[in-house]
């Protein structure tokens, strides 16, 4: 069994959301973490992503499952007020460009009302309707009424803030200490830590510090952020996502057939966030022009007014993605008192606060809250060594 006495020392690897979120779900039970990160909080792909709390961009089945409680969970700690400025409740219009779009759009419509969800089929008179300005090439859509956004960094540095950790910023770990097949604390470029629980939440570098093997790949996402307007020009209503960016989603384990998922994201700040690619195996953080302008086609396309707009900046970031296409949660199948929580790729925003309820447990030795045992690190473990 894992330590539960508050006396215990607990080291997190990896200042993102979920990482932050894990301090702040301890916190509220008197327990304090060291947090230590390379860089600092949500400088990795917490602080480069959309911000979408949304069931409707989800694999169906169990990340489908998880996304709900996620959001029920933001939407608790909104109204609790934890939250209450950095989350925000809007639809997601899902749009189908063409008649093998709408095929896709039709069948993930039946997943998501098969969960439960609120959503509305819409032709192409009633997507004009609700989304003014919509190209001529939108067929029709889905909308997903009960969806949400927050910012990661936002989340995080709220997060931080309320549960009273300062993080060891710049300073890199470079391996969890062992003793007998036990975490004992880690080595850092400044020595050695004492631990008596280990998490490590530390996206891409999770793979070596939770020898992970081949388990975890690199996916670069590129982004575009518009000026913020006119005074008084409507904003749309919630964020438009094109089936496209559905298909890959469906197949997450798999290469998308386009590197293009197009999501046109309407910030609070009156500016548009536009995105992205799914760049597989790409770890650095540059742009590139021809990339930027076919984002910005495919964006102008389908919602024109953005004509109006000015790209003040490009930016990229890289998610972490697992082989099968699912997150990496719980104990090391091979090392006691070893958390692993990665493998998120382009759901840590919307999943983050959760985890880090569920890992907040597991180290206080308490049952997960929600069903994870697929999400198992020993799953990868085992197909690696069978390979």
């Amino acid at each position: 069994m894992p330590p539960t006495s508050r006396s215990r020392k607990i080291v997190i690897i990896g200042a993102g959301i979920v990482g932050i979120s894990i301090a702040y779900f301890l916190a509220r039970e008197g327990i304090s973490a060291t947090i230590i990160d390379a860089e600092g909080p949500s400088a990795g792909a917490t602080g480069a992503s959309d911000g979408a709390v949304s069931v409707a961009s989800k694999q169906p089945g169990l990340m489908m499952s998880l996304a709900q409680k996620a959001r029920a969970l933001y939407e608790q700690m909104a109204s609790e007020g934890t939250l209450a400025r950095q989350y925000k409740s809007r639809p997601t219009f899902l749009i189908g460009r063409t008649p093998e779009e709408i095929d896709i759009l039709d069948e993930h419509a039946r997943d998501l009302e098969s969960v439960g969800e609120q959503i509305t089929i819409l032709d192409r008179s009633r997507l004009r309707s609700l989304v003014s300005g919509v190209g001529e090439g939108a067929f029709g859509g889905v909308m997903v009424s009960r969806d949400g956004h927050a910012l990661g960094y936002q989340v995080t540095e709220r997060l931080l803030a309320l549960s009273g950790a300062k993080p060891n910023r710049n300073l890199a770990v470079t391996g969890v200490l062992l003793s007998d097949s036990r975490a004992t604390g880690v080595a850092t470029a400044a020595g050695n830590i004492e631990a008596d629980v280990v998490i490590v939440a530390a996206g891409l570098g999770s793979a070596s510090l939770a020898r992970l093997g081949n388990a975890l790949f690199p996916r670069k996402g590129q982004l575009v952020i518009t000026d913020r307007g006119d005074l008084g020009q409507s904003a749309l209503a919630g964020h438009l996502m094109t089936a496209g960016y559905i298909a890959a989603k469906r197949s997450a384990a798999k290469p998308a057939p386009s590197p293009i998922g197009l999501v046109i994201d309407p910030l609070v700040t009156g500016q548009y966030l536009i995105g992205g690619t799914r760049e597989d195996n790409r770890r650095d953080r540059g742009t590139d022009a021809a990339t930027i302008a076919a984002i910005l086609r495919e964006a102008v396309a389908l919602y024109p007014s953005l004509r109006a707009r000015r790209v003040i900046r490009t930016f990229s970031g890289v998610r972490t993605a697992s082989r099968d296409g699912l997150p990496i949660i719980g104990f090391h199948p091979a090392i006691q008192n070893l958390l692993i929580a990665t493998g998120f790729e382009g759901d840590g925003i919307c999943l983050g606060p959760m985890i880090g309820k569920i890992i907040a447990n597991l180290v206080r030795g308490l049952p997960a809250g929600t069903d994870i045992s697929a999400l198992a690190p020993g799953r990868l473990l085992a197909q690696a060594s069978a390979a």
